[in-house]
């Protein structure tokens, strides 16, 4: 048996195209702004370092969000919806911030273009109207989305640039049994000279317990991935209790630098992006405005 790893091959990446949706990251904000708005003011749900995210938008995105999962016949819960389009939104403001920080800013060729690309993919203008007004956008609000969502991407885009292609990694086998008994016998055994491997293959038949190769953070239990990345080649570690029962560990290889799988890769990005997003919430000045 071996440990599952995080599958973000799988995953889509943060913030995709957005005529798709997408609910995640967490935030603290600063305390509810009660004060009414003046009659010349636009009503705000939050300001993100001093842009308005209007109230309008927001409750038009918890439209869509209501509607999509409506869609996939799954149960809508308006607390969780609520504090996951914020959310979402917080995190799309802070992504435009920042390409406007590295000056990408959008104009108005670049957007007509990308607005053409959707029209195209819709099936002509008149099917994008249609999908414009079933999806709770008007003309305005929609430039302004696709605006702001290319301004995303390329904020996306760039911070996972960044991520190296090379890390430390290691490859390791491990021995996974139920009880704590068990495990010391196989403990005993591995001191009188047992081959780690042939015990390793009694226990998995199929795959020996080989875990790969994998960087720091990448395995679903950080109790044996920190042990792990302590030992060196050719040695194992003591038993590693987990909720999965109790582990005993061999590092076969140690590779400082060595090319991540694309799995990895997606994995090692979506971290930086939740890392970057976590570090940019910290240190900005957030005001939710609505309850």
């Amino acid at each position: 048996m071996i440990i599952k790893k995080k599958n973000y091959f799988a995953i889509a990446l943060l913030f995709v195209l957005f005529l798709f949706s997408s609910c995640s990251s967490e935030q603290e904000s600063a305390p509810v702004d009660t004060a009414s708005p003046t009659p010349t003011e636009v009503p705000l749900a939050a300001r993100v370092n001093g842009e308005g995210i209007s109230l309008a938008e927001y409750e038009a995105e918890l439209k869509r969000y209501q509607s999509g999962l409506e869609q996939l016949g799954e149960q809508y819960d308006s607390e969780l919806a609520k504090q996951e389009v914020m959310d979402d939104l917080i995190a799309q403001t802070l992504l435009a911030q920042a390409a406007a920080a590295q000056n990408y800013f959008v104009d108005e060729v670049d957007l007509q273009e990308k607005i053409d690309q959707y029209s195209e993919a819709a099936g002509g203008q008149d099917a994008l109207q249609t999908w414009i007004l079933e999806n709770f956008y008007d003309l305005d609000s929609f430039r302004a989305a696709a605006s702001r969502d290319m301004a995303v991407i390329w904020m996306r885009n760039y911070l996972i640039t960044q991520v190296p292609q090379t890390t430390e990694q290691i490859h390791a086998r491990q021995i996974l049994v139920t009880s704590e008994n068990e495990a010391i016998g196989v403990q005993r055994q591995l001191e009188v000279g047992t081959s780690f491997k042939s015990l390793a293959f009694s226990y998995d038949p199929l795959s020996g317990g080989d875990l790969g190769w994998f960087p720091r953070g990448y395995l679903l239990q950080p109790e044996v991935e920190n042990i792990a990345f302590s030992l060196q080649a050719g040695q194992y570690s003591g038993i590693i209790p987990t909720i999965y029962g109790f582990h005993i560990v061999e590092v076969i290889e140690v590779d400082p630098l060595r090319l991540l799988s694309k799995d990895a890769q997606l994995f090692m990005q979506h971290q930086a992006l939740e890392d970057w997003l976590s570090t940019q919430i910290e240190q900005s000045a957030i005001e939710i405005l609505t309850s």
